[in-house]
């Protein structure tokens, strides 16, 4: 599969969604900021899949990365499975007008 973004993969965050939000600041804020403020144009997060109740402060990092680090574009995904998830990486690699989305992934 060719991709035109970095990808940044989340295996296992709480259940709790203010658990599961803490926990991703405290351990993958900082090495996200790092891959953005090199030189990747592009990066996709990859989150482990979560009920509704995450999509809030999943959205909220997808915007807020998307317009701290413009015009690199940054979108963060919900992993479904690996050809789905692989099919939404590729196409947010290639598409140079989306940014700050929070898109979960539907097989």
């Amino acid at each position: 599969m060719s991709r035109l973004a970095e990808v940044y993969s989340i295996d296992d965050l709480p259940a709790v969604p203010l658990d599961a939000a803490a926990a991703f600041q405290e351990s993958h804020l900082q090495p996200i900021r790092d891959l953005l403020s090199g030189d990747a144009a592009a990066l996709v997060v990859v989150l482990p899949p979560a009920p509704k109740d995450h999509d809030d402060w999943r959205r909220a990092i997808a915007r807020d990365l998307g317009r701290a680090f413009a015009p690199k574009r940054v979108n963060v995904i919900a992993r479904g499975s690996d050809r789905a998830t692989g099919k939404l990486v590729e196409y947010l690699g290639g598409a140079p007008g989306i940014t700050g989305q929070y898109l979960p992934t539907h097989d």
